[in-house]
């Protein structure tokens, strides 16, 4: 049976969409749900998958009806520094604090386009540091360290 995919970008993003959501339901599916009034852990997470699993069903069918260019290639380059960037954040935002961490991850994403320029990514790296520093620390609270401990020790 040969599938009539008449726009593979949307197929390909809608499959990856599910994908996603599906694995982050099965890590949420231990932890406790809570309601709207005392949401528990897996409350976000679980809400948060099933929009972005309606996303990718609705890309996925859309694949089928709507046409599309031709993919020329796959981004490996893209997907590789992006989810690179998301693990370097990850791994950082404690040991090193928000400023560290949102500026690595905002030059290693960055550099997975082909206009990246270092002049604008060190920009856009100061500003979105000192944006969620400003936002996240100061106005809403969030406990994360500006510098972790690699700086105040």
């Amino acid at each position: 049976m040969r599938l009539n995919i008449r726009n593979p970008a949307d197929f390909w993003s809608g499959l990856l969409f599910l994908v996603v959501a599906s694995a982050f339901l099965w890590i949420a599916r231990t932890y406790d749900f809570g309601s709207p009034l005392r949401m528990g852990p897996s409350f976000f997470p679980v809400v948060l998958s099933i929009v972005l699993a309606a996303i990718g069903l609705v890309a996925l069918l859309r694949s089928f009806t709507v046409s599309g260019e031709r993919l020329e290639g796959f981004a490996f380059k893209g997907l590789v520094l992006v989810t690179l960037g998301s693990v370097l954040f990850g791994a950082l935002i404690e040991r090193a604090g928000i400023i560290i961490a949102v500026s690595a991850i905002t030059l290693v994403s960055a550099y997975a386009s082909v206009r990246f320029t270092w002049k604008q990514g060190l920009a856009m790296a100061i500003l979105l540091s000192a944006f969620c520093a400003l936002v996240f620390v100061f106005g809403l609270g969030v406990p994360m360290p500006i510098l972790g401990s690699w700086f105040l020790d």
